[in-house]
């Protein structure tokens, strides 16, 4: 697998395009799943793991990647599969994930695939609440499963839910906003929905990118002001059907909507994102998840939306 993540300056090219690369790796089945390449650091043989006493049942270990230490996760384990036999046949996919990096034991890695997001679909109805998909498309005949890693991460790594009292500005409650939250993983939602509540603020909630537009070019239909109806939008940006990048780009190219507050809240990470953000006209760029952090921003904008409609 060493040239498995070749490229990555043509990958950044996919993006604002509505395609992305899906890394598709297999577990204790002949089931494929997937996970996008901009997530992935490097794939690796399993090496040597240190095992952590009193640890999560689904961390395996740590390892000791260039003079940094990572836990380890059975990704089989963690979604609620039978545990990898952890030998030299088992990879780790190295991730960086929400401001923290980690791998993910699985069993086989098989190709990198190129398609466009409108060809990823939310996962079957009836899947219900525990289910640890995101989303799912189709490769040659077969239904491919993308894990919701936030929560995975959730589940296992844990961390705040909430901002910390000090970063609450009580002058900002209580002024009846309401706030748009795009996101396909049910756990993001949530996180942010939950920092909004702390001061009062009511969220719509929306699971991907085109259910957002529509969403959006409904209200304008009935003659509803984006952004009287909204004080900003968060939106992720890997979603089904239509990404974070081109919904943002969609938003700003329309007169009707193009002055609302955007905010790209996501685990991809980097420089790039930067970039991205000008290149689609986004706002902000606000890496997940961090309350303090999420909360600030929110603040921040929330003070300029009530002085500029005050």
């Amino acid at each position: 697998m060493a040239g498995v993540l070749d490229g990555v300056d043509q990958r950044t090219k996919l993006a604002g395009h509505n395609r992305f690369e899906l890394l598709l790796f297999k577990l204790v089945s002949k089931q494929r799943f997937g996970i996008n390449v901009f997530k992935v650091q490097e794939v690796i043989q399993c090496p040597p793991l240190t095992q952590i006493p009193n640890s999560h049942s689904v961390i395996c270990g740590v390892a000791h990647l260039r003079g940094k230490t990572i836990p380890v996760l059975d990704l089989s384990m963690a979604i609620g599969m039978r545990p990898l036999v952890r030998d030299a046949g088992c990879y780790v996919i190295v991730t960086e994930y929400n401001r923290s990096i980690q791998g993910f034991l699985v069993g086989s890695v098989d190709r990198i695939i190129n398609i466009g997001w409108e060809q990823v679909k939310a996962p079957p109805t009836g899947t219900g609440k525990e289910s640890y998909l995101t989303a799912v498309t189709e490769i040659d005949g077969e239904l491919i499963e993308v894990i919701d890693v936030e929560k995975v991460m959730k589940e296992v790594i844990g961390g705040r839910e909430e901002a910390s009292a000090e970063v609450i500005d009580m002058e900002v409650t209580s002024k009846n906003d309401h706030i748009l939250v795009v996101d396909d993983s049910s756990v993001a939602r949530n996180q942010v929905k939950r920092v909004c509540q702390q001061i009062g603020i009511e969220c719509t909630l929306l699971k991907d990118g085109q259910e957002a537009w529509d969403h959006l070019n409904a209200l304008v239909a009935d003659g509803i002001d984006i952004q009287d109806k909204y004080s900003m939008i968060i939106s992720d940006v890997e979603m089904p059907r239509m990404d974070g990048y081109t919904l943002a780009t969609k938003i700003k190219a329309d007169p009707n909507m193009k002055k609302i507050y955007l905010i790209l809240h996501t685990s991809l990470s980097g420089v790039f994102n930067t970039s991205m953000v000008q290149k689609v006209g986004a706002n902000e760029f606000l890496a997940k998840f961090d309350p303090d952090s999420l909360m600030n921003s929110i603040q921040h904008q929330l003070k300029l939306y009530h002085a500029a409609h005050s």
